[in-house]
């Protein structure tokens, strides 16, 4: 069995992922999960760093 380094950290991760799913079930796209993740996030004092777009170098 692995031991988990950031145990409070990731029930809380995935505590917060469980309510959105609860909330918009399945079959959405990623930004729809991304953007309900959010005021989840908050609510729950999770730090995250939004996705960037990767710049095309024109």
């Amino acid at each position: 069995m692995v031991d988990i380094i950031y145990k409070d950290e990731s029930y809380k991760m995935l505590g917060a992922c469980f309510e959105v799913y609860k909330e918009k079930g399945c079959g959405f796209l990623e930004p729809v999960y991304q953007e309900s993740l959010e005021p989840e996030n908050n609510k729950n004092e999770i730090r995250v760093a939004r996705k960037l777009r990767a710049s095309s170098g024109a």
